[in-house]
């Protein structure tokens, strides 16, 4: 069954399961999915491992940017801005296609986020009128944005990638050698003037489909093969064969970090989609996972059909 996953949550509890059926959700998905809780399970599997004197392999974890999540971490993100400054880019932390995003370099452009969780009433309200105005903060990711990205042509891009999870104990995950680029329409800027031109620094194609210069005909993508390709030719085979092995640990390794939390269950399953940004040093960045889009029903019926066909089992312990 393909199915929503507010359906799963609100539903898959009170259902019982044949043996043969499957679903496409794992009951708390959204350990991996929402923005806020991927990056606290990344963060807890770091310091995990640097508690178990694991150092270089806790070193390994550093793939996503410096990241708090507001209002609860404001007063750490105001810390650390007064440190380094710069641009930093927020992020609502479950919408996906672009919406609510924006990049600023002052804290004066959010002052609407406080340290408390909700806005107050006025004085002049009633006990029983100021619990019924309160009004829930929406809650945001701000990261450190990666201002000097590797560009094509001029312009930006970030990567989707496909991995398909059949079970998180074991961890059992099958990557999709397809994948696609998504590209700005306009060349990119570092400049803080052009901050907030959504079309040189957002990627996600909702916005891009908008722009004059629009290529339907493309969509602004470059298909993953191709990319490499073009990529090898610059670098060099070695260089960017360590590079997409970069990006094939950070999809594990991310699996790993929610490993511990996730509700493993035999009738579920889980095509993610990994949106990672590659830096002008060639370092990979995890920038989010999705899941429940339309594409990914194409990708996973591809996949499932393929492992049935080959009779296919790769398993990660």
């Amino acid at each position: 069954m393909w199915a929503d996953r507010d359906w799963v949550y609100a539903a898959f509890d009170k259902m019982h399961l044949e043996q043969w059926q499957r679903l496409n959700h794992f009951r708390n998905g959204r350990e991996l999915c929402r923005k806020d809780l991927m990056a606290k399970n990344l963060k807890r599997k770091r310091r995990a491992l640097e508690k178990e004197g694991r150092q270089e392999e806790a070193m390994q974890y550093d793939f996503i940017p410096t990241t708090f999540v507001l209002p609860r971490e404001y007063a750490m993100f105001v810390e650390e801005f007064k440190k380094v400054g710069g641009i930093w880019i927020m992020k609502p932390i479950g919408s996906a296609q672009g919406k609510g995003i924006f990049l600023f370099t002052r804290l004066s452009e959010i002052s609407d986020w406080k340290t408390d969780f909700k806005y107050k009433p006025g004085p002049n309200s009633s006990s029983k009128g100021a619990l019924a105005d309160e009004k829930e903060v929406e809650a945001y990711v701000v990261q450190r944005y990666l201002q000097f990205p590797l560009l094509i042509g001029g312009k930006k891009f970030d990567l989707r990638l496909y991995a398909l999870v059949m079970s998180f104990s074991p961890l059992k995950v099958f990557q999709y050698r397809r994948g696609f680029a998504r590209f700005t329409n306009s060349r990119y800027s570092s400049d803080p003037d052009d901050i907030y031109n959504g079309f040189v620094h957002l990627t996600n194609v909702a916005i891009q489909k908008t722009a004059d210069n629009y290529d339907e005909r493309t969509g602004g993508k470059m298909e993953l093969q191709a990319l490499k390709i073009y990529l090898m030719s610059i670098y060099g085979v070695e260089r960017i064969d360590a590079l997409f092995w970069e990006m094939q640990m950070i999809i594990l390794r991310a699996l790993l970090a929610v490993q511990p939390v996730m509700i493993n269950d035999k009738h579920c399953f889980e095509l993610y989609g990994y949106d990672i940004i590659i830096d002008q040093n060639l370092k990979p960045w995890l920038l989010e996972v999705r899941a429940s889009e339309e594409e990914i029903i194409i990708v996973v019926i591809n996949l499932l059909s393929h492992i049935i066909r080959n009779n296919i089992s790769l398993v990660y312990a």
